[in-house]
């Protein structure tokens, strides 16, 4: 697998130390806020504006490094985890969000009634439900 460095450079981008970081922070996992994403470069590079954070994941999107979710009512998340047509699932209880896989070796994973002429290579899904922790809880207060 490249590095950071190799990876951004593959995708034309400049290697700079904070989109090393963030890249390193995003393939770490899972759906992150701007807000834990800045807060987890600071610590790698003593300080690093918002704004900067949003440029650097502005580029990393553009370039098919980073995903940029919105799901309704929650503030944008990003993820590494590119290309591969992969859906949500999202608590709305406490905003958990995991990941729902597609189905094996079709894209997109679902066809609309029509296309309207469009050439369809992906589809985006949002599942919604409690996560476990949430269930228990509503259930422990029944």
């Amino acid at each position: 697998m490249p590095n950071g460095e190799d990876l951004l450079r593959d995708h034309g981008l400049r290697v700079t130390k904070p989109r090393l970081a963030v890249l390193d922070i995003l393939t770490g996992g899972g759906h992150l806020e701007v807000e834990e994403i800045a807060k987890r470069a600071r610590v790698r590079l003593d300080s690093v504006s918002t704004q900067a954070i949003y440029d650097v994941l502005g580029a990393l999107s553009r370039a098919g490094l980073a995903r940029r979710l919105e799901p309704a009512g929650s503030p944008a998340r990003y993820e590494a985890r590119v290309g591969d047509n992969h859906h949500h699932i999202v608590c709305r209880g406490c905003g958990e969000i995991a990941d729902v896989d597609c189905v094996v070796d079709e894209r997109p994973c679902l066809t609309p009634a029509t296309s309207h002429g469009f050439q369809l290579d992906e589809a985006e899904v949002t599942f919604w439900g409690l996560c476990p922790a949430c269930q228990k809880r509503r259930d422990a207060e029944a």
